[in-house]
């Protein structure tokens, strides 16, 4: 009996634990790798592209997305209205500047009064910052600007035409020589100041031709020019963007 008694009493050695314990621990890193790893879909296309077998099946193109098309949406009234002024205006536009210009009416086709050969009328004009000294000779329709022809110191039609509007209106354009000396600013300033002193000697030569040149604009001193610039502001009237905060 004490012997019995002695086997019960005595605890059963456990078998080793060690083989369960390892499998959790290779079944958690498994899961762990598996989580790492991105799934196909969120893998980069060109390393789609290296696993063997990934485009074999798949068409050119399949990785890029679609192209959304939005549908068209109706304008307002207001968006409409516009839109249709801006086409208006940019016709506008596009004719003016395509559009021959018609010439203006001379006021006589003959001049009236005759220069003598050895009288010259000199005057001055002025524009922005544009000096022009003209002497006006009688001749025969000479134009030189600074020792060059009209035709090379002003390449564009547009600024001779500015040039010798006086003499085309008043008759005198191939009865008189016409020399110039004109410094500052640009092109069109210059052009502007020959077309000032220009008038302002014909209107000499000829004193009944002085109310039809400043009808016409011809004989008043253009004097705009470009404003200043002033502290605190970044052009003439631009001001910096306000921030409250």
């Amino acid at each position: 009996m004490e012997e019995n008694d002695r086997t019960e009493q005595e605890p059963v050695p456990s078998e080793p634990q060690g083989g369960e314990e390892e499998q959790a621990r290779a079944r958690e890193q498994a899961l762990t790798e598996r989580e790492r790893e991105p799934a196909a879909e969120d893998r980069a296309p060109a390393q789609r592209e290296r696993e063997p077998g990934a485009g074999a099946d798949l068409p050119p193109g399949a990785e890029l997305e679609p192209i959304a098309i939005e549908p068209e949406r109706e304008l307002g009234a207001e968006e409409r209205a516009r839109l249709e002024a801006e086409a208006e205006e940019r016709a506008r536009l596009e004719a003016e500047a395509t559009a021959e210009r018609v010439p203006e009416p001379a006021i006589r086709p003959q001049p009236r009064v005759s220069l003598d050969s050895d009288r010259q009328i000199q005057a001055t004009g002025k524009r922005k910052s544009s000096v022009a000294r003209v002497i006006v000779r009688a001749g025969s329709g000479d134009f030189t600007v600074n020792g060059r022809v009209l035709g090379a110191y002003f390449p564009r039609a547009h600024l001779q035409s500015v040039a010798r509007q006086p003499l085309v209106v008043s008759g005198y354009e191939e009865t008189v020589d016409v020399r110039v000396r004109v410094h500052g600013g640009g092109v069109s300033g210059q052009a502007d100041a020959i077309r000032h002193g220009i008038a302002r000697a014909l209107a000499n030569v000829d004193p009944e031709l002085r109310g039809e040149l400043k009808r016409r604009g011809l004989l008043t001193r253009d004097a705009r020019i470009k404003e200043r610039r002033k502290a605190g502001l970044k052009k003439a009237r631009k001001r910096p963007q306000f921030s409250k905060r």
